[in-house]
């Protein structure tokens, strides 16, 4: 009977989690692109891209940042609730394009969602272990993930309106700086 009612619990949340999902990406796809734009928070993009380079660029010293270092310069766990927000929004600002480029649209879009994905995983991973005090010599690569992950999912978007758009891009290069 317990394991019934557990069952039927953890069914409801993830009910729940997809139908909160589902409303704030049809809400995204019906912004217009100013209004995507204005919905992005602000993320250092000079550290993030610092922590997201020294990972995926082995050097011979691996150790490089420390941790405290990493946790300062992305913006604590603040930062990485922004980085998570404004994945939604990126992945948003890449199906817009497809208006002007669909082929390379879609493609640069599903390989952001991908990485919105992982983001979202090492964001979990990291209010969790914070919250719960537990695993705290995990947090430091869930760090590099996020990081990585909203890097690449920037890049990836300027690259497609340098592209596709060539007018938007002075103006989302600035509001992702």
């Amino acid at each position: 009977m317990l394991a019934a009612i557990l069952l039927s619990l953890v069914a409801a949340v993830l009910l729940g989690a997809l139908c909160f999902q589902h409303t704030v990406t049809r809400g995204l796809s019906r912004c217009e692109w100013s209004d995507l734009l204005s919905q992005l928070a602000s993320v250092p993009t000079a550290p993030v891209s610092r922590v997201a380079d020294e990972y995926l660029n082995p050097q011979p010293n691996q150790l490089g940042t420390e941790p405290i270092d990493i946790w300062a310069a992305i913006g604590g766990l603040e930062g990485t609730r922004r980085m998570r927000r404004n994945a939604r929004v990126l992945v948003a600002l890449a199906a817009y394009a497809e208006r002007w480029n669909y082929t390379e649209g879609v493609i640069v879009a599903e390989r952001m969602r991908h990485d919105a994905l992982q983001l979202r995983r090492a964001t979990f991973q990291i209010t969790m272990r914070t919250a719960l005090h537990t695993g705290n010599l995990r947090i430091p690569f869930y760090m590099h993930e996020a990081a990585v992950s909203y890097h690449l999912m920037t890049q990836r978007l300027l690259a497609l309106y340098q592209t596709s758009h060539a007018g938007l891009y002075p103006r989302l290069a600035e509001a992702l700086n």
